[in-house]
Parts: structure tokens; C-alpha cells; sequence
């Protein structure tokens, strides 16, 4: 019995859900999103809750069910709510500034760094180290944060280079003498 897919999944109001089959379109303030579900489970509807049912009792329909389940609730609260990643920068000299349709990036290399802003998504830069990317699909947000990410992954000696809000790095003690 999945944990998590035992439970349904409420829909906000301002939330309209239009469910076809294996097809499900989900409209709110901040924006339209859409997915299929596999064939191994069953979405109904119940007034304002949606529940995730696996159609068989196979292993497969196990394995899907608390995982569609989490894709469908991810759907419902990004086109309400939205969802954010905060990222910070770490260095001196290092900066970043949002041009246009593009994120300037100084991670101390001999170039800048120009990341186009992929569409759907929203960059903020409320200071110079601080990067706030926010959107209403919650893979896209992610992808986009550790793309940024990786330009310059924080090093464990002095902490210079990109990380998540509140993300621990492991420091290391340097050189002894």
C-alpha cells in the first residue's frame, strides 16, 4: 500500500482540472500545465479531490502509484502557487544580474557567463549574490537551478561558487605544515 498515493489530491479554488482518460489539463493563475499518466493507474474525480488508484494489482501499478500521484499534486500547486529555488553566491568578485532575457554570471573565470532564461521561467536578482528562479513547473525550476549550479559548484575549502539556499557544505581543513 502506497503511503503516499492513498491520500487524494484537493484542488484549489481558482483551479480548473479537465481529465480525459490518461489525460490530464490543469489551468490556475499561473498557468496551463498538462501530463499522461501511465497505463498502470486510474485518476478519478470526486467533487474537489482527485484520486490516484492503481488499475491492477500488479507490481508495476504499485510502483506508479504514489509516483503519479506526487506528479499530479506537483501539477495542482504549481499553476496556484508556484514554486521557487534560491540560489547564492559565494566568492569575491562573483556576481550575477539579470539583462534582458539573459542572467549575467561573474564566477571568476575569464568571461562571463550569459544563460539565456528559458521560457516559463522567471530569474530575480534581488542583490548581487542572491538568485531567485521561480516558475510554475517544478522540473523546470529544478533543471534550471542546478544548471546555474553547475557553472561553478561550491568547493569545500573556502566555500567559493554557486549553491542552494541554505545548502550545508562540507568544509575542508587545508594544508598542513
Amino acid at each position: 500500500m502506497s503511503r503516499i498515493g492513498k491520500h487524494p489530491v484537493t484542488i484549489p479554488s481558482g483551479v480548473d482540472v479537465q481529465l480525459a482518460e490518461r489525460d490530464i489539463t490543469v489551468k490556475g493563475s499561473k498557468g496551463v500545465l498538462s501530463m499522461t499518466f501511465v497505463e498502470d493507474v486510474v485518476v478519478t474525480r470526486e467533487d474537489d479531490q482527485l484520486w490516484v488508484k492503481p488499475s491492477h494489482d500488479g507490481r508495476r501499478g504499485r510502483q506508479m502509484w504514489g509516483m503519479q500521484r506526487t506528479l499530479l499534486s506537483n501539477l495542482i500547486e504549481g499553476v496556484s502557487e508556484g514554486f521557487t529555488k534560491k540560489l547564492e553566491i559565494v566568492g569575491v568578485g562573483y556576481r550575477a544580474a539579470v539583462q534582458g532575457k539573459n542572467l549575467k554570471l561573474n564566477l571568476g573565470y575569464s568571461h562571463d557567463i550569459d544563460f539565456p532564461i528559458p521560457e516559463g521561467i522567471e530569474i530575480k536578482c534581488p542583490t548581487q549574490t542572491t538568485i531567485e528562479i521561480s516558475g510554475s513547473d517544478k522540473q523546470r525550476v529544478g533543471q534550471t537551478a542546478a544548471v546555474i549550479r553547475s557553472y561553478r559548484k561550491p568547493e569545500p575549502y573556502k566555500g567559493k561558487g554557486v549553491k542552494y539556499a541554505g545548502e550545508f557544505i562540507f568544509r575542508k581543513e587545508g594544508k598542513k605544515k
